[in-house]
């Protein structure tokens, strides 16, 4: 089989960056040269980012990142691809490579973070029948894929986390906490976060989701739909072992994979919508959106 031309590299390390700016301006001066493509944030805390180009490219910007002692011991997570999936370079420094908030608590989780464990140690742990296990992504995530058991916290975005543990304390006191996310770097956060808590026994999946389903030996087993991710594939295959389906159509209920933008633009909410309802719903997410977006569409024409 013929390899595929592009790729796309998965990443993040915490490490301390002293000027985040000039960092970002020469490091997208780098993609730029190279041709990449993606979404990279640089904080003084480290950096964070999901990139796609050419094999040739994708090999250039991984031996730049590893000649540097500042990132030598970044971890790449590598999929194949037959072209881009993003449509342009943006390179941003902020405050934070992932948004906590903490605020003054802030901390690295290169000073404290919770057990980390493989593939295989992960999945014989969420068999566990008293193991809680935490989902650290947003809502909309855990909709289209997710470890079979796993809590969906009823809170919408990632920064959202810190309060809703602490206002469900009592019912996490003293449990087996295992928590995950897309490729890694939202639970050494959040692992190190509730560790700092009083939590005792903590734990993480090393590498997030993408690497579970590289892993030669547990090949995704036990994670159910597919993983969210944040460019034009939108979901990635996880299980090659006992895989299913749990996202379902929005508007029949039957089982679908395809996510998709409201188109009332007013609202864009992102929702699940099989081939055969979106022509019928106008690619609206419920009545009321296509109401007002064929009265402004029949507006246009008139």
């Amino acid at each position: 089989m013929q390899e595929a031309p592009y790729q796309v590299l998965l990443y993040y390390l915490y490490t301390d960056i002293e000027s985040p700016q000039e960092y970002r301006d020469a490091h997208k001066a780098l993609c730029d040269e190279l041709e990449l493509r993606g979404r990279i944030i640089v904080g003084s805390e480290g950096i964070n980012g999901t990139v796609s180009g050419t094999v040739e490219n994708c090999k250039q910007y991984m031996e730049a990142m590893y000649a540097d002692p500042m990132t030598q011991d970044i971890e790449f997570k590598i999929d194949p691809e037959q072209g881009h999936v993003f449509p342009k370079m943006s390179v941003k420094a902020r405050d934070e490579i992932v948004t906590l908030g903490l605020g003054e608590e802030d901390f690295s989780p290169n000073e404290c973070t919770g057990k980390y464990l493989d593939p295989k140690a992960w999945r014989e742990a969420i068999r566990d029948p008293d193991a809680v296990i935490i989902d650290a992504r947003n809502d909309y995530e855990w909709d289209l894929g997710h470890f079979k058991g796993a809590i969906r916290p009823p809170v919408p975005a990632f920064r959202d986390l810190p309060q809703w543990i602490r206002d469900n304390y009592e019912k996490f006191d003293g449990k087996k906490i295992l928590t995950y996310c897309t490729g890694g770097i939202r639970c050494e956060k959040f692992s190190g976060f509730l560790v700092k808590e009083g939590f005792e026994d903590v734990s993480q999946l090393h590498g997030g989701i993408v690497k579970y389903g590289k892993d030669p030996e547990v090949k995704g087993e036990d994670f159910d739909g597919q993983c969210y991710v944040f460019d034009q594939r939108i979901g990635v295959p996880v299980n090659q072992v006992n895989p299913n389906v749990v996202a379902r159509c929005v508007h029949c209920d039957i089982e679908t994979e395809r996510y998709v933008n409201c188109a009332n633009k007013m609202c864009n909410a992102q929702h699940f919508c099989c081939e055969a309802c979106e022509a019928e719903s106008k690619r609206c997410c419920c009545d009321a959106c296509r109401d007002v977006f064929t009265k402004e569409y029949e507006g246009v024409l008139q």
